[in-house]
């Protein structure tokens, strides 16, 4: 049976992605919050216990997955600062493989557009 992925299993996905980076990078997760409009969605530490907090967006086509909520940024980066926190952006884009314009299926091919995680200067602004 296809069927369209939800919004919240598409943030999942891109969780995943997102999860197994920092695992393969030797960070220790503290905290994972998979709801949707929650931040971070990862808080973790590096092997010199420095803390991070990770937000998570998964993108669907044709929105560009490397940009994000300027405004939005700058009250999270008070939050972790008052944490003495970093943190990483990680922006997801996943489109249908066939078709761009068609959403994502489940057990369907997708296509990946991910660069990686995108450090957030927090003193900056």
């Amino acid at each position: 049976m296809t069927r369209i992925l939800t919004k919240q299993e598409l943030h999942n996905l891109a969780m995943n992605i997102v999860g197994e980076e920092l695992e393969k990078r030797g960070y220790e997760f503290i905290a994972i919050n998979s709801k949707l409009g929650k931040h971070p969605q990862f808080v973790c530490v590096d092997p010199s216990n420095q803390r991070y907090f990770v937000l998570v967006k998964a993108v669907s086509h044709p929105d560009n997955p490397h940009n994000y909520d300027v405004i939005w940024m700058e009250a999270f980066k008070k939050h972790a600062r008052e944490q003495d926190a970093k943190v990483f952006y990680a922006g997801v884009g996943l489109q249908n493989a066939e078709d761009p314009n068609k959403p994502v299926f489940l057990n369907e091919d997708y296509v990946l557009e991910y660069a990686g995680l995108q450090m957030i200067e927090t003193h900056l602004n």
